[in-house]
């Protein structure tokens, strides 16, 4: 057989070109079950320091998951382990969760952020000044937070978004919106209020039709305490150095602010596809993105519902934790890098913050 020497050349560059590609994914594989054996061993260690029954970890880049494992048990009582499909409350990273909805509205010119509520929705009386949906989503309206007094920890079902306002539409505004920021769960509820008036929707169908089906979250619902949810897990906390189980709740009255359930995949997956752009387009992606301003010029370091701020290196991170009856979640997202990780567990009071967050993610960052 004879080749023809342009021929002979294209073969010679395509197996040299083909050796240089494995040779590369050898390295990347390497690389990653290096910081994959790191990451092991400090989840291992936190897990032991913090006696923590079960947690449950995600990476991913702009292109894949790179690691999803769980450790530990979802239910000590049936000694059944966490999995990647074990379903965690997330708390307040709901918000995160909602400000996608609250910004597709916008998109689509259903919402407008700058207007009072009071176009979208009535059953919220009007305030000394007038409250918007950007104001909600930033945490700058002046809505309170909870209270001591709250009737909140107890499972009382709220059947409606609207029926949980009675817990404080009735207290006056904490400041003049825009003036002043005080983070508040209440206010992404009176949020969801507005994102049904706008959408014409209940907010959970709008939740799942439109922000969880589009994103394919196959494991994140609302966190309902009168039903059987497939890899739910139970929910712990410490009293006198021992596991307990955490008090009965019901999560209806803060849907939005905090009542979702997901795993650390979907957070991820959230947060790939948002990022590159596959839900929002840029512009509406930058604005959630975007630390917000009070009128005074003073930089809040909260976008819509997300943190914004620098990890020990002065790297740019965006994040938000959710605190909860029986469960921790902490997502960090390092968009420079395009290296996004989110944690769960299922017990009261663990710290994992920024600080663990980074030490895990710096393993992939290398």
């Amino acid at each position: 057989m004879k080749l023809y020497p342009s021929l002979l050349l294209f073969f010679v560059t395509y197996i040299s070109w083909s050796q240089v590609l494995h040779s590369k994914d050898a390295i990347m594989d390497k690389q990653a079950k290096n910081a994959i054996r790191k990451a092991e061993k400090y989840i291992d260690s936190l897990q032991a320091k913090q006696d923590i029954p079960g947690i449950s970890i995600c990476i991913g880049n702009r292109e894949r998951i790179l690691w999803a494992q769980g450790f530990g048990y979802a239910d000590l009582e049936n000694v059944i382990g966490v999995t990647t499909k074990s379903r965690f409350r997330i708390g307040s990273v709901s918000k995160a969760l909602t400000s996608l909805a609250m910004a597709k509205l916008f998109q689509q010119g259903k919402l407008d952020l700058d207007v009072s509520i009071q176009r979208y929705t009535t059953v919220f009386p009007e305030k000394k000044y007038p409250v918007t949906a950007r104001q909600l989503a930033t945490h700058t309206a002046g809505i309170r937070h909870y209270r001591a007094t709250d009737p909140i920890n107890c499972p009382k079902r709220y059947e409606k978004v609207t029926d949980g306002l009675v817990i404080f539409k009735d207290d006056s505004l904490l400041f003049k919106p825009g003036t002043g920021y005080s983070y508040s769960s209440y206010g992404y509820n009176l949020l969801s209020v507005v994102i049904e008036g706008a959408s014409k929707t209940d907010f959970i169908t709008y939740m799942m039709q439109e922000v969880f089906t589009p994103l394919g979250l196959k494991s994140t619902m609302a966190d309902y305490s009168d039903s059987i949810v497939a890899n739910r897990v139970r929910f712990y906390e410490h009293s006198d150095k021992k596991l307990i189980n955490a008090p009965m709740v019901d999560n209806s009255y803060k849907w939005a602010g905090g009542g979702f359930l997901s795993t650390p995949s979907d957070l991820v997956t959230m947060a790939t596809k948002v990022l590159n752009g596959q839900f929002l387009d840029k512009k509406t992606v930058d604005m959630v993105f975007t630390s917000q301003k009070l009128l005074d010029g003073k930089d809040t370091q909260y976008g819509m519902g997300w943190r914004m701020g620098t990890d020990s290196k002065g790297r740019h991170v965006i994040h938000h934790g959710g605190v909860v009856e029986g469960g921790r979640t902490f997502v960090l997202l390092y968009p420079d890098q395009g290296i996004y990780l989110a944690i769960t567990a299922n017990m009261s009071g663990v710290s994992i913050n920024l600080k663990e967050g980074e030490a895990i993610a710096s393993y992939f960052l290398e």
